[in-house]
Parts: C-alpha cells; structure tokens; sequence
C-alpha cells in the first residue's frame, strides 16, 4: 500500500466516523424528546413545557449546531489531508 493511499484511507476513515457521530446525534435529538416527554413536560423553559420546546426550538438548534460541527470538521480533515500535507 502506497503513501497516498494509506492516507486517502485514514481520511475516509476519518470522515465516515465524524459523519456517523454526528447521525447518532441528530437521531437522538429527534427521537428521545418525544419519548420522554411526559418527563420533560414537568419542566419549562421561556414559560413552555421542556418537551415542547426541545421539539419546536431545542431540535432546530440543535441541528444547526450538527450542520456547523460537519462543516468545520470536513474544514480541518480536507487541510490536513489536501496532497503535500503532513498527517
């Protein structure tokens, strides 16, 4: 296995764990507030029941928060691993 090849693996290597992290963490947000949310009603936030708000803010954020995670990490990942650069 060549130089650049054992690279080209680390970095998809590297990129399929940043992107499955960042699934699992969009499929807990989705799904667990609405699984406890007779739990997460007993408490409030800006006067809404917990549960409410994590589905109509909480999740939006939430999956603005994934969107700039990916961005910034497919960043460093593609500056680190462009051709001529050091691992």
């Amino acid at each position: 296995m060549t130089d650049s090849q054992a690279r080209q693996d680390v970095y998809w290597w590297r990129t399929r764990c940043l992107t499955a992290g960042l699934l699992l963490i969009w499929g807990l947000i989705s799904f667990l507030p609405g699984w406890f949310a007779d739990g997460l009603n007993q408490h409030e936030v800006l006067g809404w029941p917990l549960g409410f708000y994590m589905a109509a803010q909480g999740g939006l954020i939430v999956f603005l928060l994934v969107v700039w995670v990916y961005d910034q990490g497919m960043r460093r990942l593609e500056a680190r691993y462009r051709k001529g650069n050091g691992a």
